[in-house]
């Protein structure tokens, strides 16, 4: 990544919403919102190190905290093996 940007703390958004963006050398792609929310923290060192999207998916490049606005929302997620089963 080149660019991330995230939102600020405090902004709502309702499921499917675009919450922010990220950019590579060759695109840039929105990035949704799972749940309807509100942003409680951004991880500011993405402005400084995007690269870590690459680097620390797992780790240091974590993007938001949220508030679940709607817990029913959250029985349409699936987890890690569900999403490995759908790549």
């Amino acid at each position: 990544m080149t660019f991330v940007d995230l939102p600020k703390v405090g902004a709502s958004f309702n499921h499917g919403d675009v919450f922010g963006t990220v950019e590579s050398v060759k695109a840039a792609s929105d990035l949704y919102s799972p749940i309807s929310c509100e942003i409680v923290e951004a991880n500011s060192g993405l402005n400084n190190s995007p690269d870590l999207v690459n680097r620390e998916p797992y780790g240091g490049a974590w993007m938001i905290k949220v508030k679940v606005k709607n817990p029913a929302e959250l029985a349409s997620l699936l987890d890690a093996a569900g999403y490995a089963a759908t790549l």
